[in-house]
């Protein structure tokens, strides 16, 4: 920890893998939207179900398409951990759990509708279904971290 109660030092590897696994699902993420608001086929090439899933009644909320939501969730992780790998300042550390748990929850959800509601997988939303995960599980190791050093959420 640094000798100033504002910073806070992260373990390198736990930054790099939250900034790579965000940069990833912002990817990923994009492609879908992309994908959504120009009408394209999707490139399934591992499972057949992409186009079932990406344009089914569980594909929007109130007609925002949820590939464009976890485009702005990957973003805003993306950015956090950038702007916390600039300046180190410990407050940004508070809202990379809070997202991070927001984002698992969000994928249980969509894997649920996957396999349960529509009964097709789309490769593409079971990537973003792990790199939440991961960025869950990064989340859990950075609210440690901050508890560990006092920190406190």
């Amino acid at each position: 920890m640094n000798t100033e109660t504002n910073t806070v030092k992260l373990p390198s590897w736990v930054l790099w893998s939250l900034i790579i696994v965000s940069f990833i699902g912002f990817l990923d993420a994009t492609y879908l939207t992309v994908s959504h608001y120009t009408g394209s086929a999707l490139n399934c090439t591992l499972l057949k179900g992409c186009d079932v899933v990406t344009t089914s009644k569980y594909s929007e909320i109130f007609n925002i398409p949820v590939a464009l939501l976890g485009m702005l969730f990957y973003f805003t992780m993306l950015v956090l951990s950038l702007l916390y790998l600039d300046t180190k300042h410990r407050t940004i550390l508070k809202f990379i759990p809070i997202l991070g748990f927001m984002g698992f929850l969000a994928s249980i959800w969509f894997v649920y509708s996957q396999v349960v509601l529509i009964e097709a997988l789309c490769q593409y939303c079971m990537l973003s279904a792990i790199t939440s995960t991961i960025l869950f599980i990064l989340s859990l190791y950075v609210s440690k971290y901050r508890k560990d050093r006092s920190c406190g959420l």
